[in-house]
């Protein structure tokens, strides 16, 4: 669902951010939301340094 949402509303310039424990506990979810075009992922202050860390080594290896 998530996806489908990012996919639909990009096109017609929506910007699209979420907000949640999902990306501040689970790398992998973190990870896609920035491969499908997330503009933003609201963490909790605790794991805002992981977090960045994630996203940061997955966008490297991503060939945009």
């Amino acid at each position: 669902m998530i996806q489908k949402l990012i996919s639909t509303v990009k096109p017609m310039g929506v910007k699209v951010g979420i907000c949640g424990q999902g990306p501040s506990d689970y790398p992998e979810f973190a990870e896609f939301l920035v491969k499908e075009g997330i503009d933003t992922i609201s963490v909790t202050p605790d794991s805002v340094l992981k977090t960045l860390k994630t996203i940061s080594k997955f966008e490297k290896g991503y060939n945009w």
